[in-house]
């Protein structure tokens, strides 16, 4: 079972974070109006080194959501952020929806 799209009244761009360049970080295409559920309040989340960092947005979205950490996200209000640690959430056989929750700078 899947998060049900009514509960992703949010929409987000996403910019999937592809690497390092010679110029800096390097971003696929923008992926506008993506479905999600965005919840801005501040809390404590480990980054991809395990480092403790402070998330300022927290982010549903559907499975399989293409947004690596250092991503760009532009959230509904127009703020710009960058994705810090993504959760794939299953429960295989369990009456629970699945989804990618992203927690953001």
């Amino acid at each position: 079972m899947r998060v049900p799209r009514w509960l992703l009244a949010h929409r987000i761009t996403i910019e999937p974070y592809r690497g390092d360049s010679a110029y800096g970080p390097a971003y696929g295409a923008p992926v506008a109006d993506v479905p999600a559920l965005v919840a801005e309040t501040i809390k404590t989340v480990r980054d991809r080194e395990g480092r403790e960092v402070t998330s300022t947005a927290q982010i549903i979205a559907e499975p399989g959501l293409d947004c690596p950490a250092e991503s760009r996200i532009t959230l509904p209000d127009g703020r710009t952020t960058k994705a810090i640690s993504i959760a794939r959430h299953t429960a295989p056989g369990l009456p629970v929806p699945q989804s990618t929750e992203v927690s953001a700078e």
